[in-house]
């Protein structure tokens, strides 16, 4: 029996040494791109992970069979011809993709995906740029590669025994350990991030990130994500959606005029990305006492944007939505497909361009819906989160609490600040996240209690920086990442639900002052850039708020599961796509119904495009 368990372990330790040899094969195929030592080994660190996940998909049959082998009679013969035909198939399976792989990333610029289906249903497309050199190169590493994996698990089975055992009830047991040990590294571990491209992702350098994928594992995560977009949603036909969508658009509307909210063109960007804080908890007062006292003196003294909307009930669709001003989803979030969401446009991408470095930190785990390759895709520079803090203090389920990391955020962004280079620092809150566990004690109800603690610390940052000489030049961005069910009970998709906050403070702000104009967050870069004087054309959804040229239609969009809102100052609009109808309005119909349609239309067929 011994013999089953060790087949198990040597299996798959031998499949993860397998996946890891396609790294640095990758790299020196690439090898053009001048790798360092440090990053080879980076590479192959940071791709065990995935690899890892590989590995115990291909382990997991070979799990059932020993299983089966413990309570079947068969000769060693026969076990090892089954664990054989399955372990051949997977080595001929995954040479093939690593072949093809290597082949494409020269053309595509990105680790092989679902898309690659697409063109197999039309080969002779498919191979219009092949070489016969590429043809040639690929035949070779798959036959070497096949070959490898093959003969090492030609080895691998013969340790297999298929003697009966007694005590079977025990060794199933173990066998179910080692089952259970195998899932979890197809899951990718016990986080709250289960396995996807972000775990991988270290450097902003993409030919890196590409370099540590598995190309398997980006395979088979990405089957079937390839539907057709565009054809979601099919309100209008193709004229009418452009007649209608055109005067939406902001990438089209020049800034001449534009009201000047700021003392200087090229201040230090600082965004806080508050979690779940919500306008009627911003309004919130209990006992004569703010929930967010910190915030509503910041409000006071700075830019308020008094009717501004998330665009999503999700952190990552409100991530997108703020920093590559891009409309969320109903069904589905672009950050899952990392193939499709690095192609977006960014902040940090357009600062970067301009010369600022960019820094993002949280507390918890990036990885988390994809999140890290996104960042990493759409030009953030450098990423802090949990797995490089050393903090002496407890996490919670999602990580670190926002006392630690904004004091940390603090010291960061005074740093970045004595160097003299202009930045971009980005900072995504937590603890106002259930289960709303935090070390502190102001309200007896939770959720008010997280989000009173949250604002304390953020109220603690922002003092610390206003009494700083970096204060003169920062412009400080608080905008939440969505809203929350409070009062409890309100329905999922009204526009209260969807209402938050968006506050400009810091030294580089001129002074108070209310925009009343209706906007939501990914209207927040168009407008961020604007002021800056630097354009945003390559931003299609997002509007210059403040410009006086802004298309007529100054309103807020929102998707929720399977429908939008539309809010502007003439009422309010709600439509379910399931239902098939429109389930609230308020106000008189002034074409609200027709911009939301417009809106998702688009944004799918974006989607589809990209």
């Amino acid at each position: 029996m011994k013999r089953r368990l060790l087949f198990l372990v040597v299996l798959f330790c031998c499949t993860v040494a397998l996946l890891a040899l396609q790294k640095p094969l990758f790299m020196l195929w690439y090898a053009r791109e001048g790798f360092s030592a440090g990053e080879w080994l980076a590479v192959v660190w940071h791709g065990l992970t995935l690899d890892a996940t590989v590995a115990g998909y291909i382990a997991a049959p070979a799990v059932v069979l020993t299983l089966c082998s413990l309570w079947l009679s068969l000769r060693d013969r026969t076990w090892r011809i089954l664990l054989r035909i399955w372990l051949y198939a997977a080595a001929l399976l995954t040479a093939a993709v690593v072949a093809g792989d290597l082949g494409l990333y020269g053309y595509w610029g990105f680790r092989i995906d679902g898309s690659v289906l697409l063109y197999l249903a039309r080969p002779r497309e498919a191979m219009a740029s092949v070489t016969t050199a590429d043809v040639l190169l690929v035949a070779t590493v798959f036959l070497l590669y096949g070959a490898l994996m093959i003969g090492v698990y030609t080895l691998v089975t013969r340790i297999f025994s298929g003697a009966r055992v007694r005590n079977r009830l025990v060794w199933t047991l173990a066998v179910l350990l080692l089952g259970g040990l195998d899932f979890l590294a197809i899951r990718g571990g016990v986080s709250v991030a289960t396995a996807n491209i972000s775990k991988v992702y270290f450097s902003d350098r993409m030919v890196l990130n590409h370099a540590a994928t598995n190309p398997v594992f980006s395979l088979l995560s990405t089957v079937g994500g390839n539907e057709d977009y565009a054809s979601y949603y099919p309100f209008f036909d193709e004229e009418r959606l452009s007649a209608v969508f055109e005067p939406l658009r902001g990438d089209r509307t020049p800034d001449d005029g534009t009201e000047s909210l700021l003392t200087t063109s090229r201040p230090n960007v600082v965004v806080v990305i508050l979690e779940s804080f919500g306008r009627t908890l911003f309004d919130e007062r209990i006992d004569d006492r703010w929930v967010m006292p910190n915030l509503r003196r910041y409000r006071d003294q700075g830019v308020w944007f008094e009717n501004f909307f998330a665009n999503s009930y999700r952190t990552d669709r409100g991530e997108a939505a703020i920093l590559s001003g891009y409309p969320a989803q109903t069904r589905m979030s672009i950050m899952k497909l990392p193939g499709k969401s690095r192609t977006l446009p960014s902040v940090a991408r357009s600062l970067g361009r301009e010369g600022y470095a960019s820094t993002f930190v949280y507390g918890g785990d990036l990885n988390f819906t994809n999140q890290a390759s996104y960042m990493y895709g759409t030009g953030w520079q450098r990423l802090v989160w949990q797995k490089e803090m050393r903090f002496d203090a407890p996490t919670s389920k999602w990580g670190y609490a926002d006392d630690v990391v904004t004091a940390f955020f603090t010291d960061e962004v005074l740093a970045l600040s004595e160097r003299g280079k202009p930045f971009l620092a980005g900072l995504l809150t937590l603890s106002s996240h259930e289960p709303f566990e935090v070390p502190y004690d102001k309200f007896d109800d939770k959720v008010l209690n997280a989000m009173a603690f949250t604002d304390e610390c953020v109220g603690r940052m922002i003092d610390r920086w206003r009494d700083s000489p970096a204060w003169d030049n920062l412009l400080v961005v608080l905008v939440a990442d969505h809203a929350y069910s409070y009062p409890y009970g309100i329905a999922y998709n009204v526009p209260l639900r969807h209402r938050i906050p968006m506050i400009w403070t810091g030294g580089a702000v001129r002074g108070p002052r209310t925009v009343e104009t209706y906007a939501s967050q990914i209207d927040f870069a168009a407008t961020l850039l604007a002021q800056m004087g630097i354009g945003h054309g390559d931003f299609r959804f997002s509007k210059n708020v403040l410009s006086p040229a802004t298309p007529p239609r100054r309103f807020a969009y929102y998707t929720f599961n399977d429908g939008f809102g539309v809010v502007d100052a003439t009422g309010e609009t709600v439509y379910d796509c399931t239902a098939g109808g429109t389930i609230f309005e308020n106000g008189p119909d002034s074409g609200r119904l027709d911009v939301g349609k417009a809106m998702l239309q688009a944004t799918y067929r974006d989607i589809g495009e990209r």
